[in-house]
């Protein structure tokens, strides 16, 4: 039911990349809605790979009771459902470690959300993450900080879908 084209999407992604250079673009995709084929998937994991999204997830389609798409034919056997789940969540786990990998050396405002147990570390957020949903960064202090606080961090090191830094200063807000 979208009423834009693949050509539109893609157009879209690169002016807002081109106007926002630190954007960060997140999505959600459904695997195996009934009819899907083949050669979607590969379109998908062919859109995946070349926008390069932020954050993304993906969750297999299930049939909702009283909707039309629960009465299409061409239902999606699930372990087809998973498999194609699974080939996208693995391109874009290369994907976002790459994008974490860039990012070390950049100096990065995080919100605080809490203490490491026993480190002086605190887990926080980027404007790029999402509460219970994305990545964190762990960052390294002897500071005294509590959830809520703003600190400059700089990047030392990267994880699949997370960060680690280091406080930059001792500017806290």
């Amino acid at each position: 039911g979208r009423r834009t084209s693949n050509k539109e999407i893609r157009e879209l992604v690169a002016k807002l990349r081109r106007e926002i250079p630190d954007i960060a673009l997140r999505t959600t995709f459904i695997s195996g809605f009934p009819g899907e084929t083949e050669e979607q998937h590969e379109e998908l994991m062919d859109f995946v790979d070349e926008v390069e999204f932020e954050r993304l997830g993906v969750f297999t389609y299930s049939p909702e009771e009283d909707t039309p798409a629960a009465e299409m034919l061409d239902q999606i056997p699930e372990e087809i459902k998973q498999k194609r789940r699974n080939e996208i969540m693995e391109l874009q786990q290369d994907i976002a470690f790459e994008k974490s990998e860039s990012m070390k050396g950049s100096v990065l405002e995080v919100m605080i959300d809490g203490k490491v147990a026993d480190e002086n570390a605190y887990v926080g957020r980027t404007y790029m993450d999402s509460p219970g949903v994305d990545g964190l960064i762990f960052v390294n202090t002897g500071l005294s900080l509590m959830s809520g606080d703003f600190v400059r961090v700089r990047v030392t090191g990267a994880l699949e879908y997370d960060l680690i830094g280091e406080v930059e200063d001792e500017f806290t807000e």
